[in-house]
């Protein structure tokens, strides 16, 4: 893949709409977000090593059952609400806005995920990271992390031996961002990656007037520095930095 740009280059820019992919079960609902797609002619619904992005709803009392993942990196990210997991390992979990959880299924890891029945309805993120080797060691990680700044970018999971709080086995940042009406950040930036960008709430501005993003709408930006995002309302950000050549594996449960 030769997308990528220098970093004194003009950024581009491919916005892209709320995603049409999707399953209802009923109590428990996904969305699947591609970032592949939003590049014409991309021939993966990923991106390097980010696979999916996931938008999970659970209603109060839902129960998913005991069941394997393989050969990815499932990152859970949850803003407001709970996440109880347990697993075969004998986890018992509560992922929340002041913890973070990274999956490393690897050659295979059982879990489970519940909502009590007076918990809040939940609404999360889960994140599927192509490893760059298949059937590595399985692996969990379940951590506090900082507590967020307002209009700052929070880093949250990153490669191995980097200086996140969580890790993932491919090159791929992670960072959220709550930012408030008016106010403007720079998108994260890694010298050679590219970054996509999905608006959990609210809506913002991308560059000069280069994308306008609602709810859940996302843009993949390839090459350039210092691009700028405005908050047209307060918003709620999750952004990632990608190489987009780094090695990866195709075979996970879910995210391939």
């Amino acid at each position: 893949m030769d997308d990528s740009a220098s970093p004194t280059a003009e950024p581009r820019i491919f916005a892209a709409p709320r995603t049409d992919v999707s399953q209802n079960q009923g109590k428990f609902r996904i969305h699947f977000d591609f970032p592949g797609r939003a590049v014409p002619d991309h021939d993966d619904h990923g991106y390097g090593p980010l696979a999916t992005v996931v938008e999970s709803f659970m209603d109060p009392g839902t129960l998913i059952r005991m069941h394997q993942h393989r050969n990815e990196e499932i990152i859970s990210w949850v803003p407001d609400g709970v996440m109880r997991h347990d697993d075969r390992q004998g986890n018992e979990l509560v992922t929340d806005a002041e913890h973070l959880m990274v999956m490393n299924a690897g050659s295979g890891f059982w879990h489970a995920e519940e909502t009590l029945p007076d918990d809040p309805p939940l609404r999360m993120l889960q994140i599927f990271v192509r490893p760059h080797s298949l059937d590595l060691a399985p692996d969990i990680q379940h951590e506090p992390i900082p507590e967020s700044a307002p209009n700052e970018w929070r880093y949250l999971f990153g490669p191995e031996d980097g200086e996140a709080p969580l890790w993932v086995r491919n090159e791929v940042q992670f960072y959220d961002c709550r930012l408030d009406a008016g106010a403007t950040t720079t998108l994260p930036f890694e010298p050679g990656w590219d970054t996509y960008l999905y608006v959990f709430e609210g809506a913002v501005t991308v560059g000069d007037g280069d994308a306008n993003l609602g709810h859940t709408e996302s843009a993949l930006v390839i090459g350039g520095e210092d691009v700028s995002v405005t908050a047209t309302e307060r918003s709620i950000l999750v952004a990632f930095c990608i190489d987009p050549d780094a090695p990866v594996t195709r075979q996970g449960t879910i995210g391939r």
